[in-house]
């Protein structure tokens, strides 16, 4: 029987995170296998990743209201019994019940340093206020938006003349390295987060770990 770590990921999107991941299990980077993908958008790209029996995909359109919807996916995604919840590119807010459901391994990818700019156009509210650095956080979901504990961060410089486009694509080309990272770690049981403390190696840490140029994490 496999001991690998078991992961399901929420996507809403083309998958470029999933993908990643996908590969780093394929060259033996990261021992884990994807039981899933979830989405909130039945055509989403994302799902055509993994065999059909391993997607799970609903409108929230067909669904009573948003509770009703978080339950049927919560109800889903335990029955793929997943050690690790990843969402990477998924569009909606989750609600309290199911992050109380998977709290503790439900961890998000978010394009910005974290606690600066929550939620959407992180890439233009970075350049409208004349920040030097930008970059992407794994941080642990909690019901509140974008405010779980950052387990890690990667920051790239904000060059003169970007626009929102070109500093989006310089964070999406550390945010895979940096998710990886983060799952490696994880995986392996060296960091947790306990009521809002994060652990590494089973002692506190009080900055977030930092994604260096080789694409590993350091403390």
């Amino acid at each position: 029987m496999s001991t690998r770590s078991r992961i399901a990921v929420l996507a809403s999107g083309r998958g470029s995170n999933l993908q990643a991941i996908l590969a780093a299990i394929e060259a033996g980077r990261l021992d884990a296998e994807v039981v899933a993908v979830l989405s909130d958008k039945p055509d989403a790209p994302a799902l055509h990743h993994v065999a059909s029996e391993r997607r799970w995909a609903r409108s929230p359109k067909a669904f009573a209201d948003r509770d009703s919807f978080d339950a049927a996916l919560g109800d889903a995604l335990a029955g793929f019994r997943p050690d690790w919840v990843v969402c990477a590119g998924y569009m909606r807010i989750l609600g309290p019940a199911f992050v109380a459901r998977f709290a503790g391994r439900l961890v998000n990818i978010h394009p910005s340093l974290l606690p600066l700019y929550k939620g959407l156009h992180t890439h233009a509210r970075a350049l409208e206020a004349g920040d030097a650095e930008h970059g992407a956080s794994v941080h642990f979901v909690v019901p509140e938006l974008d405010a779980g504990t950052v387990l890690a961060q990667a920051r790239v410089p904000v060059e003169p003349g970007d626009s929102p486009e070109t500093l989006a694509q310089r964070v999406l080309a550390v945010e895979h390295p940096l998710l990886i990272a983060s799952l490696q770690w994880l995986v392996a049981g060296r960091v947790a987060e306990r009521e809002g403390q994060l652990e590494v190696d089973g002692h506190p840490l009080f900055i977030p770990l930092r994604l260096d140029c080789a694409g590993k994490l350091n403390g």
